[in-house]
Parts: C-alpha cells; structure tokens; sequence
C-alpha cells in the first residue's frame, strides 16, 4: 500500500510552520496514544500513532522537509529508488555518493552514521524514543519527581555479549572480509552499501545464542528516576540523554524525550503563565455586592464584589498564577463571574421577586445599566 502524503496525515498546508506541525502532531499523538485507546480500536489507533510521529519526524526536521518537499517519499525513505536514478536512499545505499558531495546529501542521507567507512564496519546511533507522561496541573506548577519504566537492553548473560552459542565464536564476514561494507557499481560511480550478509558488523555468528538469538544482548524493563521542573507547560519535552535505543556495532545510543501532558484541571484553565478561572456568584450577592472566597492553586484568596456586579465582569488577582520555566514572576489569575439563576423558588419566593421586579421597574432604566442600549440595539435593526 502507497504511504499516505506526511501533510494529509498531519491535517497541515504544505506550506505550514513549524509551530503549525508541532501542534498537529500534539493533537493526534494526544488522540491515538495507545495509553488512551483500548479494545477494538487500540490496533488502528496505534497504527495512527506510528503514522503521526513518522510524519512529524520527518517535517520537523528542516533538511529532511526540503527532501521531502522535492523529491516525496523517495528522498526520506531508505528503501525506495532515490535522487539520480537507481540510488539507494539512507545511509546504507546512498555511502560513496554522499562522502564525494558532501554535507549537501550527508546530512540529509547519513544523519544517524557515525564513524566507520571502508576501513572498517559500520557505526550507527540509535534512534531516539519518545514516552508521553500525564501530570496534573498542580505537579506542573509545582514540579515533581517520578519514576518510569522504559524499554532497554543489556548484554545477554549467557554469551556475554559475542552473540554467539557458548563455546563458538563469530568469524569474519568473507563477503566484505570484516569491512562491514560493499561496494556496487552504478554505471561511471562506485557505490559504498552495507554488507548485506553481516548487516555492517565486519562480522557473522555460525552458531547463534539461543538465548538472545545472535543479538548479543536481551531487552529488559528498566526504571528511570524523572525530575519535572516547576513552571512546566503542555508539550514541553524533558530529554534523558542515552536512555533511547542503542546504536548498531558500538555506536551510541539515542535519547529518551519525555513529552508532557497536562490533565484538565476541575477549576482551572491555563494560558501560559496566566490561570483562569468561573466563579458562581448568587444573585442577591451580585447586586448587594460582598466579599467572596475564591480558590487559588496555592490555597485562597479574597474577592470583593461591588453592588451591581454584572455577569462576565473579571477580576484579577495578581501573581496567583504559575512562575513559568523561563519567567521571572509568577503569572495572574483571572476570575470570571458567573451569576446564578435562582431555581426551584417556592411560592413565597416567587412572590418576592415579582414585587422586586415590580419595585425595579418603577425605577426605570438606572437599576438595568445594559437595558437602554439593548433596548437602541434592537430598535435600530428594525429601522
């Protein structure tokens, strides 16, 4: 099946920032993590996942973009037919070719080689892995410390690491005799490729471990101690560097990136620095006015309503919002009244408010502020 266009996954214009790309991917990762889907649906929604992310790898990174933006799919994936016709893509077809020209098509082609050559096999570093962790709004204000368990390898205890059946040995690779690499003609070019019978270890097990089937190394769960620093926001990401998948004959491992999550909270909503908040306020509070108590994530805090507090009016409470990762002072919280209906009213009430209504009415429009220019509003739409 042909791969689906990167922007159509993403649901972003070709022509889309990167601001644009990074909140697509936010959204879709959010909706399709399998953390957050079960049952019938986990396998399609972890095929969207995977889908997303290997978009959003790929346009987020500038020179892998511009590959993609000339050349499609075929400038980015290392096993379709690329630039100059018959050339393998990655780093294991593309080798003399991108040594002779160069960063140009090094970097796009050969970003994860690192070492290596005709002289010897070839050194990769592993990918980068990425693990989404949900705090809640408190812990993101306050910061914490967690633990988490991720996917890494260690060397297999029963061949130690040779990846070969105790009492054998590998031996060299005659195909490329332990270079790791063969070089292919392509018309007038010498084309370098990874060996394709040692997979670029210079390298070949005869008889491999039953244990950890040749690889040398068996996976485990391991337990990683996370520091959350306090001001931190709704997609930030936290790098643990060397915890990512290891790299291929001795190269160095990827990353970890822990990507953050904010649960919603009961009562507030972030923006930035800034909290916002509903307050429910009563009716007969709203017009006779008062002091109110309201929340604040550090405790509480004192509002004081003037007579005739409309629906709507905000009020804002200096520095009771969060102190952000790159800020110097806290941010505000913003509290947005809401004034209350009064419902299931007995009759006495009910009688009560009508000789109000009544009383009001006799004052005419000074105790209804917005009432004359609704009343001009709708007057003028009928003109």
């Amino acid at each position: 099946m042909a791969k689906r266009d990167y922007y159509d996954i993403l649901g972003v214009p070709k022509n889309a920032t990167d601001e644009d790309i990074k909140k697509a991917y936010r959204k879709l990762a959010m909706k399709h993590h399998p953390d957050r889907n079960q049952g019938d649906d986990a396998k399609k929604a972890e095929e969207r996942f995977k889908e997303a992310k290997e978009a959003y790898e790929m346009l987020s990174e500038p020179q892998k973009r511009a590959a993609y933006d000339q050349y499609g799919h075929a400038g980015v994936d290392p096993n379709a037919a690329g630039v100059g016709g018959g050339f393998r893509g990655g780093p294991e077809g593309f080798g003399g070719f991108a040594e002779a020209f160069g960063d140009i098509f090094g970097d796009i082609f050969n970003s994860g080689r690192r070492g290596g050559g005709a002289g010897g096999p070839q050194v990769y570093r592993g990918s980068d892995l990425s693990y989404a962790m949900e705090i809640t709004l408190d812990e993101a204000a306050n910061g914490k410390e967690a633990q988490i368990r991720i996917p890494t390898w260690d060397t297999c205890d029963t061949c130690h690491g040779t990846g070969a059946k105790p009492g054998t040995s590998a031996k060299t690779c005659s195909s490329c005799n332990g270079a790791g690499t063969v070089h292919m003609r392509q018309g007038f070019f010498s084309i370098q490729q990874t060996c394709p019978h040692c997979h670029g270890s210079g390298k070949v097990i005869p008889e491999p471990c039953t244990t950890c089937s040749g690889a040398g190394k068996i996976k485990r769960q391991k337990t990683l101690e996370v520091k959350i620093p306090p001001g931190i926001n709704e997609g930030m990401r936290i790098r643990s560097a060397g915890n990512g998948e290891p790299g291929t004959n001795g190269g160095p491992p990827g990353d970890l990136y822990i990507e953050i999550r904010i649960k919603e909270h009961e009562i507030f909503e972030r923006d930035g620095d800034d909290l916002h908040c509903t307050v429910p306020v009563g009716l007969t509070t709203a017009a006779l006015g008062g002091t109110m108590e309201v929340p604040t994530l550090g405790g509480k805090a004192e509002i004081e309503l003037p007579e005739g507090t409309q629906h709507g009016k905000t009020f804002r409470l200096r520095g009771k919002g969060i102190k952000g990762l790159r800020s110097s002072y806290p941010g505000d919280l913003y509290c947005h009244v809401a004034v209350e209906t009064p419902v299931k009213l007995t009759d006495q009430q009910r009688k009560l408010l009508r000789e109000l209504d009544e009383a009001l009415r006799k004052g005419g429009d000074k105790h209804s502020p917005n009432a004359k220019s609704w009343t001009d509003r709708v007057k003028d739409l009928f003109k």
